[in-house]
This record gives structure tokens, C-alpha cells and sequence, in this order.
């Protein structure tokens, strides 16, 4: 998440970056961002862990200016997933403390940059001061569309299918909803990411490879990309390495290669 502006920082999205080195002509129009390693990068130098989860607010700063500047539309991040309420609870305290310092002085400069602000996951769990700050992060930030930047916190991909499930068998129980018209875009509108298009880029630092119970539904057709590099050294040039993984890559959905590039000729 991010946090609050120091000496040299100049917030979010206010780099100086104008990098041209992407093809814009296969941008991902979703990209999805697992940031691990924070831990870790703290144990290699011998400082808590706290330390860690503060020197990946640059990272994030750099990959939000530069989707913005490559014309990526959506960008989620995981946060905090529902398995990370196991960790030690004073871990999850300081998480929660610096969660509340972004949302106080990240907000307004991203209204500002036209970014809109939203949250998935089971924020009822969290701290009502912290949903509180939440919600009126999303308000303040509705009306915005350069880019959408959804912030998954407590979220769980499997809770988020039994949720969807139960949405759906209640619409049936009412008698609002034929069993016959449930089909997969009727269930994806009951998911969190209902109002997003599918991720057509997941990014995953830290050296891990895997996806952690993280978006199931949504990651069904994904470009998968692991790096090794542990999150808060993931700038710039790492984020540019992903993307022309991506542009590398020929999306067939179920086609043939041959088809695909038929359909460009």
C-alpha cells in the first residue's frame, strides 16, 4: 500500500518518468500485481519486518505512474489476503497503521491524476475507522477514469467464489433468477471484480510461483509472469520486463496460432 510522502517523494503518481520503451501496441488493458517479499528483503538486512513492508511503497509509486503512462486502464494489487490474518498480530497492527496513512496522503493526488480508488475483498473485517477511510476514498475518487486502481484487502479467491455462489442460490431461492440463466457471465457479476474486465497480466515478485488463492475466476486466460526480485526492488525496469513479456506473448483464447494471425492480416 502506500504511505506517506517523505523527503524526495513527491507522492503517487508525480514522477518525472516518460518512459517510451513499451510497445503500445499490445498494452495489457489489466494488470495484476502480487507484491511479495517484503518480509524477506527486511530478513536479508537484518531489520524487521515493518521495514520491508515501508520500502515497497516506492515500487508501487513506480508501477502506478507507469501503467498510467503505458495506458493500462485497470491495475489491481494484492494487499493483504485472508490468509495473512494468521500472521503475528502486531505485524497485521503496523499493516493496518500504515494502510490508514496512505489512504490520508495518497488520496487527494490521486483524484487529482484522475485515478478511481476501489477495494475488494471482506473489508467488514477490518477496523471501522480504516473502512470508514475506505469508503470515502472511493467516493472522493468515483467519477474518475483514467484509471481504475483496485486495492485487495482481506480478500481470499475462494471465499470470493462461495460469496458469488451464495448471491446467486439466494436470486434463485427469491424466484428472481431461472437455474437455466445461470451462465458464466450471470455468476461473474456476483464476483468482487464484477465491474473489471478479466486480468490479462498477473505479476509476481519474490522468487514464488504460484497464485496464492488469488483472483481464481478472473485469472481463467492470464499471462502468468514470476520474477525472482523481492518487491521493494521491483522499479522501473523490472515493471518493463514484465510488459514485454507480455507483448511476447500471442493471446489465443482457444484458437490456433494460425487463426490469430490470420485475423491480422
Amino acid at each position: 500500500m502506500f504511505a506517506r510522502k517523505g523527503a524526495g517523494d513527491h507522492g503517487i503518481l508525480m514522477g518525472t518518468s516518460t518512459q517510451k520503451d513499451v510497445s503500445c501496441d499490445a498494452v495489457p488493458q489489466h494488470v495484476a500485481v502480487i507484491m511479495d517479499g517484503n518480509g524477506r528483503w527486511a530478513r536479508r538486512r537484518i531489520l524487521p519486518r515493518q521495514v520491508g513492508h515501508r520500502a515497497g511503497i516506492k515500487p508501487i509509486r513506480q508501477i502506478v505512474e507507469q501503467c498510467m503512462c503505458r495506458g493500462v486502464k485497470f491495475l489491481t494489487l494484492f494487499a493483504f489476503s485472508s490468509e495473512n490474518w494468521q500472521r503475528p498480530r502486531e505485524e497485521i497492527r503496523r499493516l493496518m497503521v500504515l494502510f490508514v496513512e496512505a489512504l490520508n496522503s495518497e488520496v487527494e493526488e490521486l483524484y487529482e491524476k484522475g485515478v478511481q480508488l476501489s477495494f475488494i475483498g471482506e473489508t467488514g473485517l477490518l477496523n471501522p475507522a480504516l473502512q470508514e477511510l475506505m469508503k470515502a476514498a472511493e467516493i472522493r475518487t468515483h467519477n474518475n477514469s483514467r484509471m481504475n486502481l483496485a486495492v485487495a484487502v482481506a480478500y481470499g479467491g475462494r471465499a470470493d467464489l462461495v460469496n458469488a455462489a451464495k448471491k446467486v442460490a439466494r436470486q434463485v431461492s427469491e424466484g428472481t433468477l431461472d437455474p437455466e440463466q445461470i451462465d458464466e457471465t450471470h455468476y461473474a457479476s456476483a464476483l468482487e471484480m464484477a465491474r473489471l474486465p478479466d486480468v490479462d497480466l498477473l505479476i509476481r515478485t519474490g522468487g514464488e510461483q504460484r497464485i496464492s488463492n488469488f483472483l481464481l475466476w478472473n485469472l481463467a486466460y492470464t499471462e502468468l509472469y514470476f520474477s525472482d526480485v523481492l518487491w521493494p526492488d521491483f522499479g522501473v525496469d523490472e515493471m518493463k520486463k514484465a510488459l514485454d513479456f507480455y507483448v511476447g506473448r500471442q493471446r489465443r483464447f482457444g484458437r490456433t496460432g494460425e487463426q490469430i494471425e490470420g485475423a491480422r492480416c
